[in-house]
């Protein structure tokens, strides 16, 4: 496979995916809404299905939507795995706000960056191996979650199961910069509840235990648990209880966002959470939540995979950098199972949750041309 011959290849090409970008971001699929979850699946199927490609799509309906599975090119070699979702964070309307459109080389439109332009990166992939009459060294498998904006809570053992096979998995999440990610941390939210007794605040205030100055008494320990040295953040970020203004708070409750980088970090700031102990006995403290995602860990193989990635793409004159985040993916669940995952794979723009979410037009081509690479 000559890289340039390639890279002219998908430039040739370029019109007609940005037509499909247009298309699948049009078709709004917010998370939680499974109505539009399966309309935007049924158009993902259609295309995957016309790449000529020999294959199979399974969808795995759940409350939110379908979960899609891809099975291509069956057979012997190493197992590849991709990685992607169909949800967007975006209500129902939001493009009004932040139309399709082209403005000089930014694309924009509501959630093209985080992913669904990268979903067509994909499927014309896929395409190029059956136009040319190639196959990759061995066989691909492609999920795409529909729940992957809120946690991935029933994506998640489909996932798994499938990663099993795999060699190695590629994600298409956003690309800030240009840079694909090696390394994410792992995320967890906790809820800490008190629980006191009300009382009047003004004629016997003494007959009630406050339940907010009891929560309050633990959020300087809960932020104390935090270790930035080495990248664990522990951060209350919402707050709330009582009832009106005259009378001792019967409830309250915080949410506290934890990230770490490594499952030992994970353990100890998990453990020091849940111990957490009432200091006023009259109220009782309840923790809830836990860790949602494991870390993303940069290991040896990650760094392999990389340096592979990052030489295909100099081999067309492309420069891949290389990054580590604080936000987590699907990505983290198949790295914690020990398969090599590069991540960050998308189409380079900016904006991803924002209204001025958008892709670049002048990478779609490169991106494209670096995936087939990679999955050749």
């Amino acid at each position: 496979m000559d890289p340039s011959s390639l890279l002219r290849y998908f430039e040739s090409r370029s019109e007609a995916m940005i037509a499909m970008i247009r298309e699948i971001v049009d078709i709004e699929s917010p998370s939680h809404d499974a109505v539009r979850s399966r309309v935007v699946a049924d158009w993902v199927e259609r295309q995957f299905r016309a790449t000529g490609v020999e294959l199979s799509v399974e969808r795995e309906g759940v409350a939110d939507g379908d979960h899609i599975i891809v099975r291509a090119f069956p057979g012997e070699g190493p197992h590849t795995m991709l990685v992607g979702h169909t949800d967007t964070v975006h209500p129902v309307n939001t493009n009004q706000k932040n139309p399709t459109r082209i403005e000089g080389d930014r694309l924009y439109g509501c959630g093209i960056f985080d992913m669904k332009a990268n979903i067509v990166v994909m499927v014309e992939a896929l395409r190029f191996f059956a136009v040319n009459r190639m196959r990759p060294a061995g066989p691909i498998t492609i999920f795409l979650s529909c729940d992957e904006e809120v946690g991935s809570f029933t994506g998640r053992p489909i996932l798994e199961e499938l990663a099993a096979e795999a060699a190695r998995c590629l994600v298409f999440e956003p690309s800030a910069e240009g840079r694909v990610k090696t390394g994410r941390k792992g995320t967890g939210l906790y809820t800490i509840r008190t629980n006191g007794i009300p009382a009047h605040a003004g004629l016997e205030p003494e007959k009630g235990a406050n339940s907010i100055v009891e929560l309050a008494r633990h959020i300087g320990t809960v932020q104390s648990i935090a270790r930035p040295e080495i990248g664990t953040t522990v951060n209350v970020c919402t707050i709330g209880g009582g009832t009106t203004s005259n009378v001792i708070p019967e409830h309250a409750e915080c949410e506290v966002d934890v990230r770490f980088g490594s499952i030992a970090e994970a353990n100890r700031v998990d453990s020091s959470i849940r111990s957490l102990e009432a200091i006023d006995p009259r109220v009782s403290l309840e923790v809830t939540g836990g860790i949602n995602r494991p870390p993303m860990e940069r290991t040896n193989e990650v760094v392999g995979l990389y340096e592979r990635a990052r030489d295909l793409a100099a081999s067309f004159g492309y420069e891949l950098g290389e990054t580590q985040v604080g936000g987590a993916s699907d990505g983290n669940f198949v790295a914690a199972m020990g398969v090599p995952v590069l991540d960050g794979l998308g189409i380079t723009g900016a904006g991803a949750h924002t209204l001025e979410e958008h892709i670049l037009v002048s990478d779609i081509a490169k991106r494209a041309s670096l995936i087939s690479l990679l999955i050749a």
